[in-house]
This record gives structure tokens, C-alpha cells and sequence, in this order.
């Protein structure tokens, strides 16, 4: 299992603060993909063009990486403000 915590927007429009999915295999953008595939609303909200960042145990990522059960993935919107 992975634990999977969602901020901002993505709060907002998936409504799910965080959740536990089984995760035997794979990298953070196989994860992506895998919640992109759930439905329309997850299409959108995580479409490649909303610029968001990942983090794997606290740490943000900038590449695909692999993911192994215990990990807690944040998927990050962009941040705006001045």
C-alpha cells in the first residue's frame, strides 16, 4: 500500500484529502497515469498541463521515480501569489 495525499485544487475538485492504494510495481508517473484513468473528473484534474509537483516521502521530485510500498506520494497544484 501507498499513501496518497492530495493539496489545494485537487482537494477541492477530486474530494479526497488522502487515501491508501495497493501499489506493487512502478514509478510516479505509472501512479499518475493509473488515477488519470479512473474517470473524467481525475482525467482533468490531473491533465499534464496542470503544472503540479510530486513529493515521495516529503521530498519533491522532479522525475519519474519509483514508488515501493510504505511510500506517501503528495501530489502538489501550483502555488500562485506574489
Amino acid at each position: 500500500m501507498i499513501k496518497i495525499r492530495y493539496f489545494g485544487f485537487l482537494k477541492d475538485i477530486l474530494q479526497i484529502e488522502e487515501e491508501e492504494v495497493t501499489w506493487d510495481n512502478g514509478n510516479s508517473q505509472d501512479l499518475l497515469n493509473f488515477l488519470r484513468s479512473r474517470n473524467a473528473s481525475w482525467s482533468d484534474a490531473l491533465a499534464e498541463e496542470n503544472i503540479f509537483r510530486l513529493a515521495i516521502n516529503q521530498r519533491i521530485i522532479y522525475q519519474p521515480t519509483p514508488l515501493h510500498p510504505d511510500d506517501e506520494v503528495a501530489i502538489l497544484p501550483p502555488v500562485t501569489g506574489g
